[in-house]
């Protein structure tokens, strides 16, 4: 089974937290999260939310960004895995052995359907 995103958020903010050698319930009240919910969101059970989780990173000193480029690596970095009956194709490796990936990339969000807003 392929890595969720919210599995590598957790992983990346557990890994973060425990470096910093810092407990679930000190980063919890500073964050102002409930310690079994931040616990949640570092086992990979709950997305956590974007204030939730720039709130969690300002509780560790860590930008976001930092975090979700832990994340990107993290993924992209995983071994291919079939896709409805397909073989997804590995990153392009660099000679140092790190993925790259090309400057060009772009990620595309589909605009929200008309019929569905209109529904709501």
């Amino acid at each position: 089974m392929a890595l969720l995103l919210r599995e590598a958020i957790g992983d990346s903010l557990r890994r973060t937290r425990v470096s910093q050698s810092r407990t679930l319930r000190e980063v919890s009240n500073s964050a102002r999260v409930s310690l079994g919910y931040l616990s949640e969101v570092e086992r990979g059970r709950k997305e956590a939310s974007s204030e939730l989780l720039a709130a969690i990173c300002d509780a560790l000193a860590v930008p976001l960004s930092d975090v979700l480029v832990d994340v990107s690596e993290t993924l992209a970095t995983k071994k291919s895995t079939p896709v409805a009956g397909r073989q997804v194709a590995d990153p392009a490796v660099s000679a140092s052995g790190s993925p790259t990936i090309a400057r060009d990339t772009r990620v595309v969000i589909p605009a929200p359907n008309a019929r569905r807003l209109a529904a709501a």
